[in-house]
C-alpha cells in the first residue's frame, strides 16, 4: 500500500463568463455542469479563493446537499480541491446529505469559516433537472453582495485550479478520515457526521419536545401528515416526529432522499403537492405539511386541506410567538418579510409594538437584521420562515412552530386562522407564476412596465373593475437600504400601490436554471369580509395587474404556471 503523501496539482483552466451567483448560488441545468470543461471546478476555486489565504489555511468547511444528482460527484470535486487549497477540516453529512437549516447549523456550531451547500432549492432534479452550488458564510447565511460579487469576478479571469486528484473519500461511514498531503504540516481531516444531530439538539432547545409528544401521541393526540416529497428532510422527520415524538410511521410519507425526487417538482405548494392535499381532504388528519427539496420551506395544511398562505402562517406565529419557549427566554426583537409578501405581519407587528421590517427577497437579508441583534421571526411568501437561531429560513421549525401553537391553545388550524383574521382583518394574497418565459419578452415587459409607472401621471391614476374603483397612491422600483450596513440594494420588484393599501407587484424571479419566470403578488387587506375566497377576492386587482402589464399579449401566456 502506498503511503506517500497525495499530491497537489494545478490545473490550467479557462474562464466562463455566466457564473454569477444568484440570490441563491449558481444554478444551472445538470448537463452545464457535466458537459463544460472544468466548470464546477472553475466556480468552486472562485469560491475558495474568495476567501483569504490566511483565514482558508487549516479553517472548517461545512459540505452537504439535498441529495439530487450530481450531488456526489460534485462532492468528490470540493473535497479534493478544498484539500488543495489549504482547508483543515471538512465536515460533511452522511451520505453527502444534510439540509440547508442543518448546514447553517453546523458552521455556527462548528464556527466554521463557511459552507458549500449543494442544492436547487425546489427546482426538479435528476439528470435533466437543476443543480446548485451556494456558498454560506461563517454566520451560517447565504453570503452577501460583496461576497458574491467578487466570487464571480474571480471567475471570470481563473486561469488555474488547485486540486488533489488522488484524495477518495468515504461518505458512507460516520467519522473520521485523515489525509496527508505533500507540503502540508498537518493531516487535511474530512469528518462524515450524522446529518440531523446537531440540527435535532438545536431544536430541542427551542421548543418544548414533551409538550409536542403529548400532542402528537399522547391520549387524545392530533393526526398529523408530512410529506418530505423526497428530498432532504425525509430523515430529519423520520428521527424526529416518529421516533422522538411518537408519530405513527405512516404519518411521514416520500422520506426517502432521491436524485430526482421521485420524478416529482420538490416544491411545496398546493400545485405540487397535490397528493398530500388530496390525502388531507377526507379529514382523517388533523395537520398536513409539505416540505422542498433542501428542507428551507414548508406548506401548513389544516384538516379537510384548510390552506395557510404563508404570510398568514409568519403572522400566525408572530402573534402566538411565545408559545415557543425559546422566545420567552430570549424575547422578540422583531419582525421581518420579505417585500412582497403580505402586510400580514405588519399588523401584528404594530399592534404588539414590535419592529418590523420590509426586505428585498433572499435569506441574506434577514441574517444581517439577525447578527445586529435586531430580528428574531422572518417569513417570505415563498414557503419560508425562520428564526433567528440559524441564518437560513427553516421548514421544519416552521411546522414545530405551528404545532406548539396547537398544542398551547387546543384549536384546529383553521380555528387559530379564523380568530386570527377576526383579531386582525385578512389579507387578502396570491401569486401567480409564469414559468419559462423567454427572457428577452420578459425583460421588455418589466422594462415598458417600470417606464410607465415611473411616470407621475401614473400616481392617482383610477382603475375599475365591476364594482371596484382602486386609485393608485405610489408606483415604484422597491429600494432596500439596510438599516445595520446602509448598504443600498436597488430593483427589487415593481409596486403598484392602492389608496386603500392593496398592492400589485411584478418580479423576475432569480431562482430558475433557464427561461424566466415572471412573478405576479397581489395583496389586499379586508376588515369585515374575511371568510370569503381568496381568487374571487383578487379577480379585480389580478384583471388590473394583466391589463396594465399586458402580460399575456407581451409573453403569448394564455395563463399562469402555478397560482399560490
Amino acid at each position: 500500500m502506498d503511503n506517500s503523501p497525495l499530491q497537489v496539482l494545478t490545473v490550467p483552466t479557462a474562464p466562463y463568463p455566466d457564473q454569477r451567483p444568484g440570490t441563491n448560488g449558481l444554478r444551472k441545468k445538470v448537463y452545464v455542469f457535466q458537459s463544460r470543461r472544468n466548470y464546477l471546478h472553475n466556480f468552486i476555486q472562485s469560491i475558495f479563493s474568495s476567501i483569504d489565504l490566511r483565514d482558508r489555511q487549516g479553517s472548517t468547511v461545512v459540505v452537504g446537499g439535498d441529495g439530487r444528482f450530481f450531488n456526489q460527484t460534485a462532492i468528490e470535486v470540493i473535497v479534493q480541491m478544498a484539500a488543495a487549497n489549504g482547508v483543515g477540516r471538512l465536515i460533511i453529512g452522511h451520505h453527502g446529505i444534510m439540509s440547508t437549516p442543518a448546514i447553517s447549523c453546523v458552521i455556527r456550531k462548528y464556527k466554521a469559516i463557511g459552507g458549500i451547500i449543494l442544492t436547487a432549492s425546489h427546482n426538479p432534479g435528476g439528470p435533466d433537472g437543476d443543480f446548485g452550488i451556494k456558498f454560506n458564510t461563517a454566520n451560517g447565511g447565504p453570503a452577501n453582495e460583496a461576497v458574491t460579487n467578487k466570487i464571480f469576478q474571480i471567475s471570470r479571469t481563473i486561469e488555474e485550479f488547485a486540486i488533489c486528484p488522488g484524495l477518495q473519500v468515504d461518505l458512507t461511514t460516520l467519522g473520521k478520515q485523515m489525509f496527508d498531503l505533500e507540503n502540508k504540516f498537518k493531516p487535511f481531516t474530512v469528518e462524515i457526521v450524522d446529518s440531523v444531530e446537531s440540527y435535532a439538539n438545536l431544536l430541542r432547545n427551542i421548543f418544548d419536545f414533551a409538550a409536542l409528544k403529548e400532542l402528537l401521541s399522547g391520549e387524545n393526540h392530533i393526526k398529523i401528515r408530512l410529506d418530505a416529497m423526497h428530498g432532504v428532510v425525509g430523515p430529519y422527520v423520520r428521527r424526529i416526529f416518529c421516533e422522538e415524538l411518537g408519530c405513527p410511521a405512516n404519518s411521514a410519507i416520500n422520506c426517502v432522499p432521491l436524485e430526482d425526487f421521485g420524478g416529482q417538482h420538490p416544491d411545496p405548494n398546493l400545485t405540487y403537492a397535490a397528493d398530500l392535499v388530496d390525502s388531507m381532504r377526507d379529514g382523517q388528519y388533523d395537520f398536513g405539511a409539505a416540505f422542498d427539496g433542501d428542507g428551507d420551506r414548508s406548506m401548513i395544511l389544516g384538516k379537510h386541506g384548510f390552506f395557510v398562505t404563508p404570510p398568514d402562517s409568519v403572522a400566525v406565529i408572530a402573534d402566538n410567538i411565545f408559545c415557543i419557549p425559546y422566545f420567552q427566554h430570549t424575547g422578540v426583537r422583531g419582525f421581518a418579510r420579505s417585500m412582497p409578501t403580505s402586510a400580514a405581519l405588519d399588523r401584528v407587528a404594530k399592534a404588539t409594538k414590535i419592529e418590523l421590517y420590509e426586505t428585498p427577497t433572499g435569506s441574506k437579508f434577514f441574517g444581517n437584521l439577525m447578527d445586529a441583534g435586531r430580528l428574531s421571526l422572518c417569513g417570505e411568501e415563498s414557503f419560508g420562515t425562520g428564526g433567528d437561531h440559524i441564518r437560513e429560513k427553516d421548514g421544519l421549525w416552521a411546522v414545530l412552530a405551528w404545532l406548539s401553537i396547537l398544542a398551547t391553545r387546543r384549536q384546529s388550524v383553521e380555528d387559530i386562522l379564523k380568530d386570527h383574521w377576526l383579531k386582525y382583518g385578512r389579507n387578502y394574497f396570491t401569486r401567480y407564476d409564469y414559468e419559462n418565459v423567454d427572457i428577452d419578452a420578459a425583460c421588455e415587459m418589466m422594462e415598458d412596465l417600470e417606464i410607465m409607472i415611473g411616470d407621475k401621471s401614473f400616481v392617482k391614476q383610477r382603475f375599475a373593475v365591476e364594482d371596484k374603483i382602486y386609485q393608485v397612491e405610489k408606483a415604484d422600483n422597491f429600494e432596500y437600504t439596510d438599516p445595520v450596513d446602509s448598504t443600498i440594494t436597488r430593483n427589487q420588484g415593481l409596486r403598484i400601490i392602492f389608496s386603500d393599501g392593496s398592492r400589485i407587484i411584478y418580479r423576475l424571479s432569480g431562482t430558475g436554471s433557464d427561461g424566466a419566470t415572471v412573478r405576479i403578488y397581489i395583496d389586499s387587506y379586508e376588515k369585515e369580509q374575511i371568510f370569503e375566497d381568496t381568487q374571487v377576492m383578487l379577480a379585480p386587482l389580478a384583471t388590473i395587474a394583466l391589463k396594465i402589464s399586458q402580460l399575456h399579449h407581451r409573453t403569448g401566456r394564455s395563463g399562469p404556471s402555478v397560482i399560490t
